[in-house]
């Protein structure tokens, strides 16, 4: 997919010079576009709160 977007050029060259000479333009955004999936899964899950009223009892551990 092709999207054009306009980003801070201050913001890209802190990525850029964090990712090194080998991450490319298409890797930092990749990178980025993972990272904010990982923090939205974690933010729904934590507001589960450990409450899941469908699931079934779990065996306690041995």
């Amino acid at each position: 997919m092709l999207i054009k977007i306009n980003i801070d050029d201050a913001l890209y060259a802190k990525a850029s010079k964090l990712a090194g000479p080998d991450m490319g333009q298409e890797d930092i955004f990749h990178g980025a576009l993972e990272a904010f999936i990982r923090v939205q899964a974690a933010k729904r899950l934590a507001e589960l709160g450990g409450v899941s009223p469908n699931m079934s009892e779990m065996p306690p551990r041995r």
